[in-house]
């Protein structure tokens, strides 16, 4: 069974990126056959500095090559490596009606955000579809707020299929089990909101962002509600079972303040992700070598997308000339 996932590379990659994908898509390389991409072509709606653009396409693969990613079993690449995908969504344009695109709630939560309303922003699932479908995906790890993304994809595969003849698999959604990840504001976790603890971020500054949590006014005396807690959200999804179940015991107790659970916040994000920091370093010191992941990676993604494309025009027409 194949697995597809990509990741913008839109901003430094954070807390909320590991535990809501990235961890998934790491535990998933030894399960199932997995492609993951950077989605580079996906961050031109946001990102227009060309520089900034490389540096953090370069950062994507830095922290998943650290944080265990390995080339060996994922087909790791970078979207835009796989040039075929835009023709593929160019194509499945012509197959979809107006009425799909103008229903895409990502799309109108963008907008209504501030993002300018591009046709690349209102043509975005399209190449979304794209990228699955080229590569025969069977299961696209996905939140449930992008649910209809993966909906879309299934609806332009039957519009090609039935137009043309049938080429394309129809995808399924397979939702991560993980929680919205809370910001240091309370917020979902997001880079546009300013409110992300990065993975790799010095350990100090780190600290000092996590023991700025904004909590209630509750006294230390007094119980506190941990359902209600930013803290206590965030270390759930950092601490095992057992220490979980004290924290909560804990705040339920009272004559222990917000604090104390932000220090041990702090430690067990450094437990998690100080000991990567090595690796990442060696990959940085070795861009040669993450280059050469991305490009075989890239060569076996593109081989798959290349004989999809073969049926893909075979099916409607397209003529181009023998190689």
């Amino acid at each position: 069974m194949r697995v597809l996932s990509g990741v913008q590379p839109s901003g430094t990659l954070h807390l909320g990126n590991y535990l809501g994908a990235m961890k998934q898509h790491i535990e998933l390389q030894t399960q199932q056959e997995c492609y993951i991409f950077i989605a580079n072509y996906h961050s031109l709606t946001t990102v227009h500095d060309a520089e900034r653009l490389r540096a953090l396409t370069r950062d994507v693969a830095l922290d998943y090559l650290a944080m265990g990613l390995d080339p060996q079993r994922a087909v790791f690449f970078r979207q835009s490596d796989v040039p075929e995908v835009c023709e593929l969504a160019w194509i499945l344009s012509t197959v979809t009606g107006m009425g799909l695109f103008e229903r895409g709630t990502s799309y109108k939560d963008k907008v209504a955000r501030g993002l300018p309303s591009s046709v690349g922003l209102f043509f975005y699932p399209a190449l979304m579809a794209a990228d699955i479908l080229i590569y025969r995906s069977h299961v696209v790890p996905v939140g449930r707020d992008q649910t209809q993304h993966v909906e879309f994809t299934r609806d332009m595969a039957t519009y090609f299929n039935e137009r043309y003849r049938s080429v394309f698999i129809l995808p399924e959604a397979r939702f991560n089990e993980a929680p919205v990840v809370p910001g240091v504001d309370g917020q979902k976790m997001s880079k546009s909101y300013g409110n992300a603890i990065d993975l790799f971020g010095d350990p100090k500054p780190t600290a000092k962002r996590i023991m700025g949590i904004k909590t209630d006014s509750t006294p230390v005396d007094q119980p506190k509600d941990p359902s209600t807690c930013t803290v206590f959200a965030l270390l759930r999804l950092l601490a095992d079972p057992a220490e979980t179940q004290e924290w909560e015991r804990r705040y339920r107790a009272g004559g222990m303040g917000y604090g104390d659970a932000k220090k041990r916040l702090a430690e067990l994000y450094e437990l998690r992700f100080g000991p990567h920091r090595e690796a990442r370093a060696s990959w940085a010191s070795r861009p040669d070598d993450v280059e050469d992941v991305l490009r075989s990676g890239a060569a076996r993604a593109r081989a798959t997308a290349q004989a999809v494309m073969h049926d893909v025009r075979e099916a409607c027409g397209i003529v181009v000339a023998r190689r």
